[in-house]
C-alpha cells in the first residue's frame, strides 16, 4: 500500500509500505493492506513504517504532533500538523 506523510510546510514521506502504526487519540492502531476506509485524528507521538528494503524489513519512525489520517483503497494519507525532533 502506498503512504504519503505531509506537514503544511513538506512532504515528508512518499513510498510502499507493509504497514503503519499512529498514535491514536484513544490508542495507537495499526493500518495494513486491504483495510476498510477510514478517516482518524492522530494524537502526538511516534507513528512507526514498515516496509521492504531489499528483500528485508525496514523500520522507520517519525514522531508527529498530532494530526488526520485517511485510509482509501491501499493509499493512507497523512496530513500531520508537524514533525517533531
Amino acid at each position: 500500500m502506498y503512504l504519503e506523510i505531509i506537514t503544511p510546510d513538506e512532504s515528508v514521506f512518499e513510498g510502499e509500505v507493509d504497514s503503519a502504526i499512529f498514535p491514536g487519540s484513544d490508542g495507537s492502531f495499526q493500518i495494513l493492506n486491504d483495510h476498510a476506509p477510514l478517516v482518524s485524528s492522530v494524537g502526538k507521538g511516534d507513528v512507526k513504517i514498515v516496509r521492504q528494503q531489499e528483500n528485508k524489513p525496514e523500520e522507520i519512525h517519525f514522531s508527529i504532533d498530532g494530526g488526520v489520517v485517511e485510509v482509501l483503497n491501499n493509499k493512507i494519507l497523512v496530513l500531520a500538523e508537524s514533525i517533531g525532533e
